[in-house]
């Protein structure tokens, strides 16, 4: 599947594409609610779940995730799991929103990246990212806690520029008020030329950040 046929398979059920995976979250009352609503999402998941489902509890919302545990994408496996948790979790009187949900990704600029890559890898106890994948070196949290490290190629050194930026990977339809709310704090648009995959802005002070999305990458 591609990201748009992703997008449009989960967008009415209140699930967004973000970095990959397929994200929701249900506000609940307490943190007893909370699990819960993973309770539920797991039982309604049954043994398919096993690897796709990951459930994030908080007193406040529970942030489901899906995406294959093989090819780190979105498979119709996850799509099918979407469609029974959401319908489970509003049997129970419980509404599904994207909310909030997004992906922090550290992006670090390298003009050898087999060269400094292993030394990433060693000091974050991060894996190769396995799977197909928009960059060809990218590591990650192998507990699927941490956020994505990935090296951008330099053709030449640049000592004016930050070496590392954030990219803040949104669902699409939220891209607009965040980088709306960034300038609003005293931020810069540098460029939109990559747009709607990629905007970049800046600081202050210059340094950067992408706030970005799935779509433009198909």
């Amino acid at each position: 599947m591609n990201r748009q046929q992703v997008s449009d398979a989960v967008d009415g059920l209140g699930w967004r594409l973000v970095l990959g995976a397929i994200c929701t979250e249900v506000a609940v009352a307490s943190l007893t609610q909370a699990a819960e609503a993973a309770a539920v999402a797991v039982q309604a998941a049954g043994d398919d779940g096993q690897g796709h489902l990951s459930v994030d509890i908080r007193a406040q919302r529970a942030v489901l995730r899906l995406q294959s545990p093989t090819e780190w994408a979105v498979t119709k496996v996850d799509i099918v799991l979407a469609q029974a948790i959401s319908t489970a979790l509003t049997g129970h009187g419980l509404r599904l929103a994207a909310g909030s949900v997004q992906a922090l990704e550290i992006a670090i600029d390298a003009l050898d990246i087999a060269a400094v890559l292993p030394f990433w890898r060693a000091a974050t106890g991060y894996i190769d990212e396995p799977g197909p994948s928009d960059v060809s070196d990218a590591l990650v949290d192998p507990s699927g806690r941490g956020p994505t490290i990935w090296f951008q190629q330099m053709d030449a050194p640049r000592p004016q520029r930050n070496r590392i930026h954030l990219d803040i990977d949104v669902p699409h339809d939220a891209a607009a008020a965040r980088i709306a709310a960034a300038i609003a704090a005293g931020g810069t648009l540098l460029s939109d030329a990559a747009a709607p995959a990629f905007w970049v802005l800046a600081d202050p002070e210059g340094n950067e950040a992408c706030i970005c999305t799935w779509q433009g990458r198909d």
